[in-house]
């Protein structure tokens, strides 16, 4: 988040909190203070759209994917579809003209993407008695948060999106001076680390197939953890936003840029991770080592007891290699798993790694840094009714005791991509991949 994102939503918090002290909306426009309507027509257009942009404000911070892509306004009375519109390129013009002769010419080529929007939202409920006794002003508090929730729901939903693209590229595995390439996101370790190298080979992906620029340059969302690893790789090469000609002309998030890149940051960007196995835990460490080939496997954590058999059974990697958990006894101070294939006593060593599937083979998270070119996905915008700030009075509804309100928001929201050529995901571990998990 930069500065000038931050210094505009503080300025909305504190005008927020002046205007919300002792009152909450009316729905039918008004203000309620103590519990009464003072004026049905005292809530101006101008302090309603002063809410919404409140919202939008707060929300907008966490909107990191979306900010590249085209922008279509939500559509008012005409269904629940939204098209976006790509044009093909021509083709190079290399007959010669003949003289005094007018050439056939060329068309251009429109083909329609559509997609389908959905809605998504929440609210949070406040009693009377919360409203009266509590010290903070709980409406100004409870948008803040709820505008968090809008922001992050929506960046994921773009997210999910774009990391569902077909150019991928995995960092390779770097141990000295031997690099290993790397097929799947299966073999990601650790030490497949995101490096200046993979920089300069994504934009040059991206460069071949023609991928227009944003102003000027390709953008790259990257998590934090595989930023650091970059930064480490880059030295003096890596130009960070302290060093900008302008840096009033910031994107959310900027971090810096490196090899035509510009790079911003978010906790958001997609980790992959192992999934869970059992009671919020992923990762197992082999307890003692087994004496001879088997199916049951000694784990310190303790886990709680279950059979698991059909599509219940757990994938999981077993020192590397896949297997399922179809039990699980719990002996106090340590879980004893009883497993679907038989386990080598390599593999069942104390101290080797059991993990959940999803990520790499030996329980390291994966992180997917997208590199992306002007116009590879489209996305509804957040303006014009694509986010929504509701508050109701207390009274509202089945409340005959006047005693509940609300505060909620509600968007439409949907992305979708568009031209695969002008994204590349590069999935890389990073120092961090033995303890990070999915988001």
């Amino acid at each position: 988040m930069n500065k000038h994102n931050t210094i505009e939503q503080n300025r909305a918090v504190n005008s927020l909190s002046h205007f919300a002290a002792g009152a909450v909306l009316n729905t039918t426009g008004g203000t309620v203070t103590n519990g009464a309507v003072t004026d049905a027509n005292a809530l101006s257009a101008e302090m309603k759209t002063f809410y919404d942009k409140t919202l939008i404000t707060l929300a907008g911070a966490n909107l990191i994917h979306e900010q590249f892509g085209q922008k279509r306004p939500i559509p008012r009375n005409g269904g629940k579809t939204i098209e976006f519109r790509k044009f093909s390129k021509l083709p190079k013009a290399l007959t010669a003209i003949t003289e005094g002769v007018t050439p056939n010419g060329s068309k251009l080529n429109v083909s329609a993407v559509t997609c389908t929007v959905d809605q998504y939202g929440d609210y949070v409920e406040q009693t009377d008695m919360l409203e009266l006794t509590a010290v903070d002003n709980t409406i100004v508090e409870a948008t803040k948060e709820l505008a968090s929730q809008a922001g992050l729901t929506l960046d994921t939903v773009v997210r999910n999106e774009l990391v569902g693209g077909t150019n991928v590229m995995y960092a390779p595995k770097v141990v000295g001076n031997t690099e290993t390439e790397i097929a799947s996101r299966a073999d990601i370790t650790s030490a497949c680390r995101l490096r200046v190298k993979d920089v300069f080979k994504a934009a040059a992906e991206l460069k071949a197939v023609n991928a227009p620029k944003i102003d000027g340059y390709y953008a790259a969302v990257i998590h934090p953890y595989v930023a650091y690893d970059l930064m480490q790789d880059a030295k003096e090469q890596w130009i960070g936003i302290q060093k900008y000609a302008d840096p009033e002309k910031l994107l959310k998030g900027e971090i810096g840029t490196l090899g035509g890149v510009r790079f911003v940051e978010s906790t958001e960007a997609k980790v992959y991770g192992p999934a869970v196995i059992s009671d919020g835990k992923s990762r197992l460490t082999v307890k003692t080592t087994l004496s001879e080939a088997g199916t049951s496997v000694t784990v310190k954590e303790v886990l709680t007891a279950g059979t698991y058999s059909g599509a219940k059974k757990i994938p999981v990697y077993v020192n590397g290699v896949a297997n399922n958990i179809t039990a699980i006894a719990n002996n106090g101070t340590y879980s004893t798993l009883t497993l679907e294939s038989s386990v080598s006593v390599a593999n069942g060593t104390a101290g080797n790694i059991i993990c959940g599937k999803g990520g790499g083979k030996d329980g390291s998270a994966v992180f997917c840094t997208l590199f992306l070119g002007e116009n590879a996905y489209g996305v509804t915008d957040v303006e014009g009714g694509g986010l929504e700030h509701i508050v109701k009075q207390r009274g509202y509804g089945n409340d005959p005791l006047n005693q509940r309100s609300s505060v909620g928001w509600k968007a439409t929201k949907v992305a979708k991509r568009l031209v695969e050529e002008y994204m590349i995901r590069v999935e890389s571990g990073s120092e961090f991949s033995g303890t990070a998990e999915s988001n």
